[in-house]
């Protein structure tokens, strides 16, 4: 029998990270990533009509080194995260969390939307070590983004750390010519007794320049601009926004309707702007053949 699902981690290469090999029988992945400390991360689907031991979820927290975090689709009710009743999964759930001393981080706000019965549940978890509840900040996107589940933001609290994100070198607005005057080493820096005294004078040679002649990137995360995104793009997002939140609110038909009017409104403004777009671009171009 094929079981439905899967799971799946993209990381990104700015950041150094490992798989981690999970022994269990359960759809599961697990990487350990090294931001500003190293941090488990696992993402984990539990099929609502699957049969899960409860010693196959103990034994996942058992293999995963702490701190870490857990996150996905649970299939899962209980009244610890917004729910009215507590299913046999739920309370699955809650014993893990008794056993091994672990942390709820969702909220009550629902962030599944179940398409045939037009009503919204708590389905996605995010579970963690007890020494990351400080510092994790627990969010959601107001949009599905064609999904059925709003996608989990997490992020890191550095005030309650004391650690931020330092600037980085922007290379490609270096002045290399400045640089390559600032960065003399003479061979009186090399040819010392002590390797550690010159790797230290080397070193701090080469930042003192780079400090005065490269610019260094701000700790704030900048979005990719998209050509094509113009102002009836945003009006047309805006109103299916504006209509999904009364949807969201209230779900009648009525407001249903109205709700995926917009968002096929929204689609087609934005295929069309991106044609236009692609048009222009393309005729400001010069083909040569090379035979």
């Amino acid at each position: 029998m094929v079981v439905p699902g899967g799971v799946c981690i993209f990381t990104s290469l700015d950041v150094p990270s490992s798989v981690l090999p999970l022994r269990i029988p359960l759809q599961a992945v697990a990487v350990r990533i090294h931001s500003t400390s190293l941090i488990t991360v696992c993402c984990l689907y539990l099929p609502p009509n699957a049969v899960i031991r409860q010693q196959d979820l103990s034994n996942l927290v058992d293999q995963l080194p702490a701190p870490f975090v857990i996150l996905g689709d649970f299939n899962g009710h209980s009244t610890l995260w917004g729910r009215v009743k507590t299913n046999p999964r739920g309370r699955q759930i809650e014993q893990v969390l008794s056993d091994h001393c672990l942390c709820l981080l969702n909220h009550e706000e629902p962030m599944y939307f179940h398409k045939p019965t037009r009503s919204f549940h708590t389905l996605d978890l995010a579970i963690c070590s007890p020494s990351l509840l400080p510092i994790l900040n627990f969010s959601f996107e107001k949009d599905t983004y064609n999904s059925d589940h709003f996608p989990i933001v997490l992020s890191r609290d550095y005030d309650a750390s004391g650690k931020t994100f330092p600037p980085t070198y922007s290379y490609n607005r270096a002045d290399w010519a400045l640089f390559t005057q600032l960065a003399v080493i003479p061979d009186a820096m090399v040819k010392t007794e002590s390797v550690n005294t010159a790797v230290q004078e080397v070193t701090n040679v080469l930042i003192a320049a780079a400090d005065l002649s490269i610019p260094k990137n701000s700790s704030h995360s900048f979005q990719c601009y998209k050509p094509w995104w113009n102002v009836d793009c945003q009006t047309a997002y805006k109103n299916q926004r504006k209509l999904w939140a009364i949807f969201h609110r209230y779900p009648t038909t009525e407001n249903f309707l109205a709700f995926k009017k917009a968002k096929n409104n929204a689609r087609r403004v934005r295929r069309h702007s991106q044609r236009k777009s692609w048009i222009r671009y393309v005729s400001s171009t010069h083909l040569f053949n090379v035979k």
